[in-house]
């Protein structure tokens, strides 16, 4: 860990697990075929990222079994750097079980990750020429809620690159069962949404996080936090964007047959991320936010269906093309 390190575009860390993804729908009980992928939200992230040709690193902790090899096999092809990717022998990789949904409908979920390798991320995991190498941070709320540890980190983290003059990323992927209150949830995202640049909750979450039912005021409400920027994910309504110049809504792709949500919010993520690193403004920032979520919601598994920059490149342009040819 003592040897320099190459520049980051992005930074993420937090827990990724070996996913069962069922193949026959119907309750998780009666499936007796599954198909094995990975799964992780800041993972999702991560490749869809370096799909697009960012530099991205990886932070986190798997065990020392075929699930934690998984993971890594999974990050060397898809071109990530995992030097800060640590095999903690004593404790074993989370999995996950997904049933398969046909009809558009969100797939039932069962986690097997208490105590996890992951679980145990704490400020020993923190490498300061790593972290402050990087462009950019981008968090989740999901790691943050995985023990008091990987909470710690989450905070350190946000605060040394704030300091350091870097942006963040923050996507709140609220995970109830995993705090020990909501109240804790609340308080704890809403503090670390503080420390982020741009801020980008589902409409749902933003009513929990703030009490309010508006993207306006869910906006204004973490504008006056400190983000300079918010969007609010709308579902099939598109999204709705704040700064402190500039709001509109933006609507969606439209998607003719709904495969997979789960990975929807990851995929607009990683749209919005990408444009923004790239100086675009937010009005093209969310929209290829919209486009990449559409994809993801195709196919099965949660960063399958994310594009590679020679097939976004194809889609911005067609859509450039139609845009004219309208006009």
């Amino acid at each position: 860990m003592t040897q320099p390190h190459p520049t980051l575009d992005v930074l993420t860390y937090g827990e990724a697990m070996a996913m069962f993804v069922a193949a026959e729908t119907g309750p998780l009980a009666g499936v007796g075929q599954f198909t094995k992928r990975v799964a992780g939200a800041d993972l999702n992230v991560a490749i869809g990222l370096a799909r697009l040709g960012f530099k991205v690193g990886w932070m986190s902790r798997v065990g020392a079994d075929s699930f934690g090899q998984f993971v890594r096999d999974t990050l060397t092809r898809e071109g990530i750097d995992q030097r800060c990717v640590s095999t903690d022998a004593r404790y074993p990789t989370g999995f996950q079980l997904k049933s398969k949904a046909d009809d558009g409908s969100d797939p039932a979920v069962e986690y097997f990750r208490k105590g996890s390798a992951a679980s145990h991320l704490s400020l020993d995991d923190y490498v300061a020429p790593y972290v402050l190498g990087a462009r950019h941070l981008h968090l989740t709320g999901v790691a943050p809620a995985i023990s008091a540890s990987s909470r710690e980190l989450a905070f350190h983290l946000a605060h040394e690159m704030r300091a350091a003059g870097k942006t963040i990323s923050f996507d709140p992927n609220l995970r109830p069962t995993l705090w020990p209150s909501r109240e804790a949830m609340v308080e704890g995202l809403n503090a670390l949404a503080a420390l982020a640049d741009w801020v980008l909750p589902g409409i749902g979450e933003g009513e929990i996080l703030t009490g309010y039912t508006q993207p306006e005021d869910i906006a204004k409400f973490y504008l006056e936090r400190g983000a300079r920027g918010v969007i609010v994910k709308l579902g099939a309504a598109g999204a709705y964007y704040r700064t402190a110049h500039e709001a509109a809504t933006i609507a969606s792709e439209p998607v003719a047959n709904v495969v997979d949500t789960v990975g929807a919010g990851d995929g607009f993520a990683v749209g919005v991320i990408s444009a923004l690193l790239e100086g675009r403004p937010f009005a093209q920032a969310v929209a290829r936010g919209n486009r990449i979520g559409a994809l993801a919601i195709q196919v099965i598994g949660d960063s399958e269906g994310l594009p590679s920059r020679a097939e976004l490149d194809a889609l911005e342009r067609a859509e450039l093309s139609r845009i004219a040819n309208a006009a």
